[in-house]
């Protein structure tokens, strides 16, 4: 099988069972609706526009969350990597932080912010943050001390030293934060539209699906969220692989 196929197997099994269950009637439940069922409520959505008005308001509050995290972890990360005197100052304060569970800030956001757009924007902004500031702190202390001294050696000033030496090494650890906090932005997007309903959104699609009790619309929209998530992933994953080609094959083989 080529390799691109190969992770539709899954995927294509699971379909394949599922219409396997209404064709032989296995299934009786009202928790379980058919395809035809689902692809008819995806071609209303679709026409009607409801579709593209809440995948949009979604993904909208996804980037201006994940850019905005990502880039405030990104500063502070390398400023924790780069001074001892700031990671002794706030670091005690910011790993306690962490600790503190994504969905324990809603309350306070929303007291903040309201139910709007503006509290899940800052909600999706956490999510984004700390994977950041992790990956970019570990990547930067991790820079091998005897590239350091070779560029001391070669008499690189702190600029040539950051962006020739510290940055390229820390760079794998650094992706990999933007990677992740761009999957728990989209994760938390789901989870801001259930605990803050006000506004369009796939979220609010899901909750009016639950509200009715119609499972092709709730069924629709568990789609909906995977195959954005997946296609996020899809393109950070080419984006990491063309801009760290440099690092060679992985060592996985199969």
């Amino acid at each position: 099988m080529p390799k691109p196929l190969r992770g539709w197997v899954l995927p294509a099994l699971l379909v394949a069972l599922w219409w396997t269950a209404f064709r032989f009637g296995w299934s009786s439940s009202p928790l379980l609706v058919s395809i035809d069922s689902v692809w008819q409520q995806a071609v209303e959505q679709a026409t009607s526009g409801e579709l593209w008005v809440g995948l949009s308001a979604s993904l909208w509050r996804d980037l201006a969350g994940f850019a905005i995290g990502a880039i405030a972890g990104l500063l502070f990360g390398a400023a924790l990597g780069l001074s001892r005197l700031f990671e002794n100052l706030v670091g005690p304060g910011f790993h306690t932080l962490k600790q503190i569970s994504l969905f324990a800030w809603i309350p306070l956001l929303s007291v903040w912010f309201g139910l709007g757009d503006a509290a899940k924007v800052a909600f999706l902004s956490l999510a984004a943050f700390f994977p950041v500031v992790l990956n970019t702190f570990e990547g930067i202390r991790s820079v091998p001390g005897g590239l350091v001294e070779v560029a001391r050696v070669l008499r690189f000033n702190r600029w040539q030293l950051f962006t020739r030496v510290v940055l390229p090494s820390a760079s794998p650890s650094i992706f990999a934060g933007i990677h992740l906090a761009l999957i728990y932005a989209w994760l938390a997007t789901l989870g801001a539209e259930y605990l803050l309903v006000s506004g369009k959104g796939i979220g609010n699609t899901m909750i009016d699906g639950r509200d009715h009790f119609r499972m092709d619309l709730v069924i629709f929209g568990v789609i909906v969220v995977g195959l954005v998530g997946f296609t996020l992933n899809w393109i950070a994953t080419r984006i990491e692989n063309r801009l760290l080609a440099w690092r060679g094959r992985s060592v996985a083989g199969f």
